[in-house]
């Protein structure tokens, strides 16, 4: 049974005359009045509190399970992030080594068509020599032939100068 303070207040008694003094019972109510008077305005204050604390439990649990999602969202993407990232160094890895390898081809290619080309300026060098040698020899012979053609011409000569003389 709930009793408020004007409960108290207007409770009334029946009178006898050998029942309690009425100035000291109306005191007494009145005192008893207050104070259930107040403890029913700290109840309902204590209410009020617990209400609004009660809404702010509510919003701080609200907020709370947002941080949560939050957070497993957040470590999701960052997951999502580090995945993406190494396939993406695995990509790149895998590029740098198909291009590493292709340069190493062309470059063997290069190397051989150089090998090919030194090959093919040694026998041209060789068939120059030959032929130089040959044109050098065949002018050797020229200057022989001149030499000798030089002592029978002098030869001559000189018989000729003899035979003049004479």
């Amino acid at each position: 049974m709930d009793i408020s303070k004007i409960d108290i207040l207007n409770k009334k008694f029946s009178s006898s005359l050998i029942g309690y003094r009425k100035q000291d019972v109306e005191i007494f109510l009145h005192d008893l009045a207050d104070h259930v008077g107040s403890l029913a305005e700290q109840k309902m204050g204590l209410e009020r509190n617990l209400k609004v604390l009660e809404e702010k439990l509510d919003e701080y649990k609200s907020r709370e399970q947002i941080l949560q999602d939050t957070l497993v969202t957040t470590q999701k993407m960052t997951d999502d992030i580090k995945a993406n990232a190494q396939k993406q160094a695995k990509l790149i890895v895998k590029e740098s080594q198909a291009k590493a390898e292709d340069i190493l081809r062309h470059a063997h290619k290069r190397l051989a068509q150089i090998h090919e080309d030194i090959s093919e300026l040694k026998k041209q060098r060789a068939h120059f020599e030959i032929k130089l040698r040959s044109m050098i020899e065949s002018h050797l012979k020229l200057l022989d032939s001149q030499d000798e053609d030089s002592v029978l011409l002098e030869e001559a000569e000189s018989k000729l100068k003899f035979l003049q003389k004479g």
